[in-house]
């Protein structure tokens, strides 16, 4: 009994099944992953060309200085991020993380509503080259790095 393919053909045959089996996977993840993108704003960016309302997206910027108001119901939070050139209100509902200060780095997920409020739906917020843990403040390099050494035996 013979094969209707020569083995040439087969493996020709077996490449081509190969290569469309990548390439449905490739448009399958593509397709699965079209509305899980964000892209990230600064300021200066919304200002200039601002995303569809309800578009999810990243602001990042400096929390401006004054601007943090936590509302009546202890939870929601209205502050401005800014970059220098521009400046977005955002709004936050949640617990806001401990390094979020005015003056800090933040970076919010959320979208835009159609009166040009960013509403967040999760902070992330920055902190400079000099953090130290609150753990580890007045503690000498060499006593850190025992404490931390200890911690992850």
């Amino acid at each position: 009994m013979t094969s209707a393919l020569k083995p040439k053909h087969q493996r020709l045959v077996l490449v081509i099944v190969a290569l469309v089996a990548l390439i449905g996977a490739g448009v399958l993840a593509a397709y699965a992953l079209r509305n899980q993108a964000s892209y990230f704003y600064v300021p200066a960016d919304i200002a200039a060309n601002p995303p569809e309302p309800g578009q999810d997206i990243r602001l990042g910027g400096m929390v401006e200085m004054g601007s943090i108001n936590t509302a009546d119901d202890g939870v929601t939070v209205h502050f401005v991020v800014g970059d220098g050139e521009a400046r977005v209100p955002v709004t936050y509902a949640g617990i806001v993380p401990d390094l979020f200060v005015e003056g800090s780095g933040v970076v919010a997920e959320g979208a835009m509503n159609a009166d040009g409020t960013f509403v967040a739906s999760n902070l992330l917020a920055k902190h400079d080259e000099n953090y130290m843990p609150r753990e580890l403040e007045g503690m000498t390099m060499e006593e850190a790095r025992e404490t931390v050494a200890e911690t992850y035996e």
